[in-house]
């Protein structure tokens, strides 16, 4: 079963938040109205000003009074910032090799492709739409409780075929050139639609080919490591609303958790 991160950080932030609402609204006036006192009668004892201690033993807040006070603001940014504008994640599987590898933890932009609710990914504020060339994360329509990263090959309807590892769009080849061989893979520049990047083929393994038209409202998707990439050419389109963002960067990369983490292999995603 994976771990639905942005579910328990709307539900801690929900709790966290009813907690500092209760309190705000029926306690904390309470105990504004003590210290006062408390500061008062100091005064007219001449003993000084209360120190920090005496206050906060004055208030005698109670512990989950203070937890959601203090947990509230912080659960509250984070969940703003990973929902709406940028949200992390970690490269699983080697699909994406050479753009990216096992154990690269990447930024995803919230909100190249519009603001989208936590949790139930409904498209409230529509801002942009995915781009051919762009590297995208999205919910596999099959089990959408797992991200998949891809490069976006067609847009609403495109034609694309796949021949002799060849992407095709609209009837148009998308041009390769030639970059080293790295047995038993060859690594090729490839131009979608004008955007550069690097993809890796092998030469001795079958290819999947085919033609797709796709629809509206959907996406095709493929790996650059094409022959060891499960993606559209195997189970058809990526619905819009399953799509999270558009990956921009790499910030770190850590393969195995007994290592330590490189921050030097930060790059933007091309």
């Amino acid at each position: 079963m994976n771990f639905d991160f942005a579910l328990v950080l709307v539900v801690l932030t929900l709790v966290a938040g009813i907690g500092w609402f209760i309190d705000k609204v029926w306690f904390a006036s309470d105990r504004q109205d003590r210290v006062d006192v408390a500061i008062q009668q100091a005064a007219e004892k001449l003993t000084g000003d209360l120190t920090e201690e005496q206050i906060k033993a004055v208030e005698n807040l109670p512990m989950w009074a203070d937890l959601a006070c203090s947990m509230f603001p912080v659960l509250a940014f984070v969940l703003v910032l990973r929902s709406f504008i940028v949200e992390p994640f970690q490269i699983p599987s080697g699909s994406m090799i050479p753009t990216l590898k096992v154990g690269d933890f990447i930024l995803v932009n919230k909100f190249s492709y519009g603001l989208r609710l936590p949790v139930l990914n409904t498209k409230i504020f529509p801002i942009g739409d995915p781009q051919r060339g762009d590297v995208v994360v999205f919910k596999f329509p099959n089990d959408p409780s797992i991200n998949y990263i891809k490069r976006l090959v067609g847009v609403p309807g495109d034609v694309i075929s796949y021949r002799n590892k060849t992407i095709f769009v609209n009837g148009v080849a998308q041009q390769q050139t030639f970059i080293a061989d790295l047995p038993p893979n060859v690594l090729l520049s490839e131009n979608l639609s004008g955007v550069e990047h690097q993809i890796n083929i092998t030469p001795f393994k079958p290819a999947v080919s085919g033609e797709w038209t796709v629809p509206e409202g959907r996406y095709f998707v493929m790996g650059d490591n094409r022959d060891n990439s499960n993606d559209s050419r195997y189970w058809q389109f990526v619905p819009d609303s399953l799509m999270v963002g558009k990956a921009f960067a790499v910030w770190m990369f850590w393969k195995e958790r007994l290592s330590f983490p490189d921050f030097t292999q930060g790059r933007l995603i091309k």
